[in-house]
């Protein structure tokens, strides 16, 4: 008798619904803003993985940290935040380890999960069940793309929805319909904190962010989405904006650097609004 397994995409990470065979193709990579490895779609299992990877347990920026050391999937770091609203797992892996689950229970335990976007939502049925069952909170808008369906998801609408205590879900939009920022008023240093996934995008000077419909691909993203999520950020303060990989922080400065950002994007599309609408220039003959 052939055994289930959740299959993981190697590619992405995510983990799939119990099969005796893995899936024909991984949506998520199908997907525009994703892709398939270059050798051609290919699985692996929680099992194997452990065997092959272990977890970075360490700290970024006053928070506990983790995420796959030597590299598997989307290298996404997952993070504690130790709020008001309780403590909650920002982002997810594919990799699930007792050590792991042994530190975050050592530093208070996890109350909920809260994940930006489905290319991070890796294994996270997986981490749910480890640690006891807890609520994974994603966005309605991207609930098609669950691909391990559990009764611990709860999806939430809307633009904005407060946990209370100072922690507001942003719904930014743009990368995904429900890609979400998670703002917490006091953060680590006091003045506040905006945690993002892919939208908006921490730079690699870590003193601007970018907005884009495909990273991989370099997709641009709406006009119409940037302005949307400008909108929704522009009641937020933070000093803090810590991006989706270890140490792709703006420590200081955040709320400057994002607006900034926004001013930027939309000064470059005006520059070539107009020069795409201006007649061309007369080839003069010889």
């Amino acid at each position: 008798m052939h055994a289930m397994n959740s299959h993981i995409c190697d590619t992405c990470g995510t983990q799939f619904a119990p099969s005796i065979l893995p899936p024909s193709s991984c949506p998520i990579c199908s997907d525009d803003r994703q892709y398939v490895g270059w050798s051609g779609q290919s699985w692996t299992t929680h099992e194997t993985l452990g065997t092959r990877h272990r977890l970075r347990i360490g700290e970024d920026a006053g928070l506990l940290a983790m995420d796959m050391a030597g590299g598997f999937g989307i290298p996404q770091r997952a993070l504690l935040l130790p709020t008001a609203a309780g403590n909650l797992l920002w982002e997810c892996l594919s990799l699930v380890t007792p050590e792991a689950v042994a530190r975050l229970r050592e530093s208070g335990g996890v109350d909920r999960i809260v994940i930006s976007h489905p290319h991070f939502y890796s294994s996270m049925v997986e981490w749910s069940e480890a640690l006891g069952q807890v609520t994974i909170l994603l966005h309605a808008a991207d609930r098609a793309w669950v691909q391990r369906p559990s009764a611990s998801i709860e999806f939430w609408e809307g633009d904005s929805w407060s946990l209370g205590n100072g922690v507001t879900l942003v719904r930014t939009g743009g990368h995904f319909p429900g890609s979400t920022a998670l703002h917490w008023d006091g953060g680590v240093r006091g003045g506040g904190a905006l945690f993002v996934g892919d939208s908006p995008h921490v730079a690699m000077d870590r003193r601007h962010v970018s907005f884009m419909y495909s990273y991989p691909n370099s997709v641009p993203m709406r006009p119409s989405d940037v302005g949307n999520m400008q909108n929704r950020l522009a009641p937020f303060d933070f000093d803090d904006v810590y991006g989706f990989s270890w140490g792709r922080n703006i420590i200081g400065g955040g709320r400057q650097a994002v607006s900034a950002s926004f001013a930027r994007h939309f000064e470059f599309m005006e520059l070539e609004r107009t020069c795409t609408s201006s007649p061309p220039e007369q080839v003069r003959g010889g």
